[in-house]
């Protein structure tokens, strides 16, 4: 109790949790639709698409948040509008992927020779994260943007479940599929910019996936796996924050993300002890 006074006595450590929970909580709920649409790879690929947009900004004397924003949503969109029902497939993934690492290695050839030291500084922030340097108004605007998200996903995730599911059925019941696909890309887009800044585009997928493919080991129920899904994240940022304090050399990313990974291999382990105590128990009846 009196380690975490002390914690929470600075206020950096408040600004880190304020973003964090929200952070995670959006990442938590967006990632289960994540995994159940089979779109883990295009979350990825705007991870990668913000780091570009990152330096990119750095290299026109934009603030950060710019060029994270600005690119994700557009690169969101174009694969909505490449792929079938607004989903990105493989091939489309495959393009973004190359086009935009090839634009990243220029962009930071270009930073290298006008900025000297910075280079090295901006992409080190934008790959691991610094949730530790956010201000208290950038943590607050955090938390305001990705609790935007999160209500999103609460709100729509009647027909963004069946849409997953049975998107035929879901045409034919009005919903309109590709305008939500479109919606879900871009919630997803400004949940990766946002994030990057806190968690860093190389080790964002992590808090996305690992929580939602956890839940999802867990319970069949889509509900009762979006709650658990978010809390997951949540409880991943909260202790990755709470160890990374404790251990000076520990950085806050790759506590969140050690958890978060250390959660969905617990999931994994408890859902096959499940099925083998199913087995034995059918085997017993029978």
């Amino acid at each position: 109790m009196e380690q975490a006074t002390l914690m929470f006595a600075h206020e950096f450590v408040r600004n880190a949790y304020l973003a964090g929970t929200f952070i995670a909580l959006a990442c938590g709920t967006i990632g289960w639709f994540v995994v159940l649409r089979g779109q883990v790879f295009a979350g990825d690929a705007l991870s990668h698409v913000a780091f570009v947009g990152a330096i990119a900004a750095a290299v026109l004397g934009l603030n950060e948040q710019v060029g994270l924003f600005a690119l994700t949503l557009a690169f969101a969109g174009g694969m909505a509008a490449l792929g079938r029902r607004a989903q990105a497939d493989d091939v489309v993934i495959g393009i973004v992927f190359a086009w935009i690492l090839g634009l990243g290695v220029l962009l930071l050839a270009v930073l290298a020779t006008s900025s000297g030291g910075g280079s090295g500084i901006t992409a080190a922030n934008t790959l691991f994260g610094s949730i530790y340097s956010l201000s208290g108004a950038a943590s607050s605007l955090a938390a305001a943007i990705t609790l935007l998200v999160t209500g999103f996903v609460l709100v729509a995730a009647r027909p963004l479940l069946l849409c997953t599911l049975d998107p035929e059925l879901a045409a034919v019941r009005g919903v309109p599929v590709r305008l939500l696909g479109v919606a879900f890309l871009g919630a997803l887009a400004v949940v990766t910019a946002e994030s990057t800044e806190a968690v860093g585009a190389l080790l964002l997928l992590g808090l996305i996936a690992a929580p939602a493919g956890a839940a999802r080991s867990l319970t069949a129920r889509p509900y009762l796996g979006l709650g658990l899904s978010g809390l997951l994240a949540m409880g991943a940022m909260w202790g990755g924050l709470a160890l990374s304090y404790a251990i000076d050399s520990l950085p806050p990313s790759s506590a969140i993300i050690g958890l978060a990974a250390a959660g969905y291999a617990a999931s994994v382990a408890i859902a096959g002890w499940r099925r083998r105590r199913g087995t034995q128990w059918r085997a017993q009846q029978s």
